[in-house]
């Protein structure tokens, strides 16, 4: 189950589960539509693809929460 990290790790944004708009690594870095085009579509940290990540449906996001955990270092 992915992590559903809520920002963006380059700029902070707010990424929320249960909207389209992020793009993740295989190793879940996540990153807004912005961010992503700017990074061509790699990853910084690890240099994988970045590829868009899937919405969670408010139904599974209330039985599987997203992380609250913000990975945004200002």
């Amino acid at each position: 189950m992915l992590d559903m990290r809520p920002d963006c790790e380059r700029c902070g944004t707010d990424l929320p589960a249960s909207a389209a708009g992020a793009f993740i690594c295989s190793f879940e870095c996540t990153y807004c539509v912005e961010c992503a085009e700017a990074l061509d579509d790699r990853c910084p940290n690890c240099g994988g693809e970045l590829a868009d990540r899937p919405a969670r449906s408010k139904a599974n996001l209330a039985r599987h929460p997203a992380s609250m955990t913000r990975k945004f270092a200002s």
